[in-house]
């Protein structure tokens, strides 16, 4: 093997198509676009929902509903569930993580279905009436974030 003797792998120099360049290149004329039409036309392209003139399906359709944009969604543990710590503890939003009670970083909320046997120092973003009367009835107490 010699320097004149190297030569690119077969298939890897492949040469740009020069279409509309005439009859013999193969794709003069039309240059593989068809004949005529929108499709033809250069910028010719046809934006999504478009319905040729009809009237879009989104625009047929009735607007429902309202979205409140001041609506604070949170990732919510039932009071039951803090039973799973030992009693006396503190009860954080990150060890509610490690437990695997939340998974989204989001605001905490305590609500109050179950019951709890311990006394617990809960912090969290939120509680329900009812949760924090539940805590505090177990001699626990509750912190607000």
């Amino acid at each position: 093997m010699r320097l004149h003797e190297l030569r690119p792998a077969p298939g890897s120099n492949v040469k740009k198509t020069r279409r509309g360049r005439g009859l013999g290149s193969g794709l003069g004329k039309t240059a593989g676009r068809g004949h005529k039409g929108q499709k033809a036309r250069s910028g010719g392209t046809i934006r999504p929902g478009f319905e040729g003139g009809q009237m879009p399906l989104q625009r047929r359709l009735p607007k429902r509903g309202f979205k409140n944009p001041f609506r604070v969604e949170y990732e919510v543990v039932n009071v039951k569930e803090l039973n799973r710590f030992e009693p006396d503890s503190v009860v954080t939003v990150e060890r509610l993580k490690e437990a695997r009670l939340v998974r989204r970083n989001l605001p905490v909320k305590i609500l109050g279905d179950g019951e709890l046997d311990r006394a617990l120092v809960v912090q969290a973003h939120a509680f329900s009436k009812s949760a924090k009367e539940k805590i505090e009835a177990a001699s626990g107490r509750v912190e607000v974030i």
